[in-house]
């Protein structure tokens, strides 16, 4: 390996550093504070490890989906999936952020990355969808298990929740079963207003 090639390789690591100051919606589990995104991206790439039985995907490759995707959130910020305003323009945001990061990487590196992170975008592959539906997933489960803080503080509706989570037909039978006993647990114990 090439000093040049280690040297942008460590510069990368220590930019996407930045993700741990990046702020979510959504609460620890235990309502204590908010979750950041480095937090998030570990906590779906567990879920992939012990997911990945429901499904016929590469999990390597999911990993890699999981672990990238928000790397972005870097420049382009955290958009909150409930607020309009702030989605318009996200892509193009993020496609901007996309290739400036992943620039700072060898060349092919950099490619893969990108190309990892427009695959997950774009939801076309099986393991897109499982991506996705896990990154759907766990702020669901961090907002049941806070018992609707962050739904209960921007007044999101149990409609909202399931429109903006239609994406779950792309997935697992047995996730959107829970899913939906969820939300459905969530408006009954009052977490989620219907």
């Amino acid at each position: 390996m090439s000093t040049e090639r280690l040297r942008k390789q460590l510069n990368f690591i220590m930019e996407i550093d930045k993700l741990k100051t990046i702020t979510r919606r959504s609460y620890l589990a235990d309502g204590s504070r908010k979750e950041n995104d480095a937090e998030h991206s570990w906590h779906l790439a567990v879920m992939v490890l012990l997911l990945s039985e429901l499904d016929n995907i590469d999990v390597l490759k999911t990993l890699k989906m999981v672990l990238i995707h928000d790397l972005v959130e870097i420049d382009a910020g955290d958009t909150y999936c409930y607020d309009e305003t702030g989605n318009a323009g996200k892509f193009e945001r993020e496609c901007l952020a996309a290739k400036r990061l992943f620039s700072l990487l060898p060349e092919e590196q950099g490619r893969e990355f990108f190309e990892l992170w427009r695959e997950f975008e774009e939801r076309k592959t099986r393991e897109a969808c499982f991506a996705a539906v896990l990154d759907r997933m766990q702020p669901l489960l961090l907002n049941y298990w806070a018992k609707g803080k962050s739904w209960q503080e921007n007044d999101i509706s149990a409609a909202s929740v399931i429109s903006k989570n239609a994406l779950f037909d792309n997935g697992p039978e047995e996730i959107r079963k829970y899913v939906a006993e969820m939300i459905d647990s969530a408006i009954e114990k009052g977490y989620l207003k219907k």
